[in-house]
């Protein structure tokens, strides 16, 4: 688990540090306790996601072998050789 730790602290620290704050960022008071973390748009978007991963996951669940996707042969086919 201190990997992941580290890992994840690592990568949202770059991610910070990367962008350069302006001076609308820096003088914007902070918001309040009683806002929500999750905004309406970011809501949507998560929503809106969560319906498309769905409607794939069903489609491949129950329209799967309507599509005939023949794995076995396609693993069968000689590769081409290296010279």
């Amino acid at each position: 688990m201190l990997w992941v730790n580290l890992i994840m602290d690592t990568l949202a620290s770059l991610a910070l540090a990367t962008e350069m704050p302006t001076s609308d960022l820096l003088l914007r008071k902070p918001y309040g306790r009683t806002k929500p973390l999750i905004s309406r748009t970011m809501m949507k978007n998560i929503i809106g996601q969560a319906v498309y991963q769905l409607t794939v996951i069903f489609v491949l669940l129950f329209v799967g072998k309507a599509i005939n996707i023949n794995v076995k042969a396609i693993k069968k086919q000689p590769r081409a050789s290296k010279i």
